[in-house]
């Protein structure tokens, strides 16, 4: 299947439109039409090179909202015309625990990134949902309920389950006292989540520019990380922290914020943080911990979850030749809160 996208093919270019060839279906493969792209940040540092990871050209977008334009004879889930998701994972082993678990993204083998990965089968590498066109392993597929608005729905593929996940693995529900640290793409569904799972929210930063924002997504307070007095009245007051953060950061201010065994948890930052002071740690029974994406189950909860209660992101739509802007605009964290791309623009941009 001949395709276009815009792809970065050296860690100093722009994204330029790039035509490409997707893999002729296999007996469980899906092909979708993609109508619509969230941009992460971690398109940004993929495009960039920044984990030393990347294998040019990078087609990234791992945010997708499309339509099944064919199927491959043994699929059974899906027929032409649905509505259907991909997130982060096109595959994985399928044969370890974790998969067997429902926990796909802690493939004891490995999983295969939605773009910048080897394919399992034929070894090509993966590219992503900056593009009109995607095959994807049906069990690697997702539903999008008929409620959600196609249109808003992209960023819950990773942003929705990078949050949703940890607040399920961690019980939060009605009475939970839930901190989010960051209130960027992460940090605001962070907040709709937990709100809509009953939690009593509060929004940590280091300013309170944000609050209003926080107020009207429906936190319940909001704590600044440099009030030395609100902080140490604040101490021991959370059940879950979850840092959205994605840079490196001090951990110190944060974790006496947390109760007798509770959690910090991150899911922004991949890489070093800065030194902690264990005390807290110990004389308080206290966590810090790590969250990655969720299992290809929870991420259906997930939709199906964000489809009753009526959860979306909030976003801004742009066209496809609009993306390096974009980029420019999130390194500059000039977004609220998440970019998705109107891929109906790909073929106009060409």
């Amino acid at each position: 299947m001949k395709t276009i996208g815009y792809a970065a093919q050296t860690a100093q270019s722009r994204l330029t439109p790039l035509s490409f060839e997707r893999r002729a279906l296999r007996d469980n493969d899906v092909a979708i039409e993609i109508l619509y792209c969230g941009v992460c940040h971690s398109d940004l540092h993929m495009a960039r090179n920044d984990w030393n990871a990347s294998t040019y050209p990078v087609v990234p977008g791992h945010e997708i909202v499309g339509k099944v334009t064919a199927i491959g004879a043994e699929v059974s889930q899906y027929q032409v015309g649905d509505h259907v998701a991909v997130g982060c994972m096109v595959d994985s082993c399928q044969d370890c625990d974790s998969c067997y678990n429902g926990e796909e993204q802690y493939c004891r083998n490995g999983f295969t990134l939605t773009y910048g990965s080897p394919d399992r089968i034929d070894g090509s590498i993966t590219h992503g949902g900056y593009s009109k066109h995607i095959v994807v392993r049906e069990e690697f597929v997702l539903k999008v309920p008929e409620t959600l608005d196609l249109a808003r729905a992209a960023p819950l593929l990773c942003a929705g389950i990078t949050t949703y996940s940890p607040l399920r693995h961690w019980g939060v529900g009605p009475g939970s006292r839930v901190g989010v640290i960051g209130m960027g793409g992460l940090g605001h569904m962070a907040v709709k989540l937990a709100v809509a799972l009953g939690a009593h929210v509060t929004v940590i930063s280091t300013s309170a520019s944000k609050q209003a924002d926080a107020m009207s997504l429906g936190a319940d307070a909001f704590l600044v990380s440099k009030d030395a007095q609100a902080m140490t009245e604040a101490q021991s007051s959370f059940d879950l922290i979850i840092d959205t953060v994605p840079v490196k950061h001090d951990l110190t201010p944060y974790v006496p914020l947390l109760d007798l065994d509770a959690s910090l948890v991150l899911v922004g930052q991949l890489g070093p943080v800065d030194g902690t002071d264990t005390s807290p740690l110990v004389f308080g029974r206290r966590h810090i911990s790590g969250s990655l994406i969720g299992g290809i189950a929870e991420t259906q909860e997930m939709l199906d979850f964000c489809a009753r209660m009526n959860v979306l992101p909030e976003c801004e739509m742009i066209r496809m030749d609009q993306i390096n802007e974009a980029f420019a605009r999130m390194e500059r964290s000039d977004v609220r809160y998440r970019f998705v791309i109107d891929m109906a623009s790909l073929q106009a941009s060409q």
